[in-house]
């Protein structure tokens, strides 16, 4: 898995280096201190999985993360911030990045979000998940609710979207309706491929911009 490191503080490029050269299938092709840079690297050396800082001089994060995804890049971007902040959360995950966490997360949970992103799930720190979605709330105008049929999804699908947008596993979502995971894989890839998504966490930022799930409805 080749990983790019995206930071404009060495320290910091070095301790992401320590933590994720210790996997033996884990290879850091490169380090940016900058957005531009990022991009270019992104292009020059196709990364798999990028570490992408949100404040740096040049260009920013978000915007860095846009360019990369528009470029069709098959690289998915990890956002990475000291920054507790709603903003910068979904702006990241509108920009198409497939994962926001803080730069406190621990060792095994950064080598873990790593593992899951280059699979194809997403992942959000747990703790600005909800200020997160109160945000989405507070800054876009109300959406009028959707059954997702205007978009191709069977019942079932619209069905596991609304799990996805509650942060459920594969596994977890297996449990709820009774189906091995085998089967609940089949239906998030048949839902990417609907929507044109690139992966989990970019179905979610949909189905609460579309209207298939609406905050505070049970």
């Amino acid at each position: 898995m080749k990983i790019l490191l995206v930071d404009d503080q060495p320290l910091l490029l070095m301790g992401f280096r320590l933590i994720l050269e210790g996997e033996s299938d884990f290879e850091i092709v490169g380090e940016a201190g900058d957005g531009a840079q990022a991009v270019g690297m992104a292009a020059e050396l196709r990364p798999d999985v990028v570490l992408m800082d949100v404040r740096m001089p040049v260009l920013d994060g978000i915007e860095a993360t846009r360019q990369i995804v528009d470029s069709g890049s098959a690289a998915r971007v990890i956002i990475l911030t000291t920054f507790d902040l709603d903003e910068y959360a979904f702006a990241g995950l509108r920009a198409g990045a497939s994962a926001f966490l803080l730069k406190n997360v621990a060792p095994a949970e950064l080598v873990q979000a790593v593992r899951l992103v280059f699979s194809g799930d997403a992942v959000v720190a747990p703790r600005v998940t909800q200020r997160l979605l109160e945000s989405f709330v507070r800054t876009t105008p109300a959406v009028a609710p959707s059954d997702g049929s205007a978009a191709g999804l069977t019942a079932r699908e619209v069905e596991m979207v609304r799990a996805l947008a509650e942060g459920l596993s594969n596994a977890e979502i297996a449990g709820r309706f009774y189906l091995s995971e085998a089967t609940v894989k089949t239906h998030v890839r048949r839902i990417l491929t609907k929507l044109d998504l690139r992966d989990r966490v970019q179905v979610v930022v949909w189905a609460y911009e579309s209207g298939v799930v609406v905050p505070g409805q049970e």
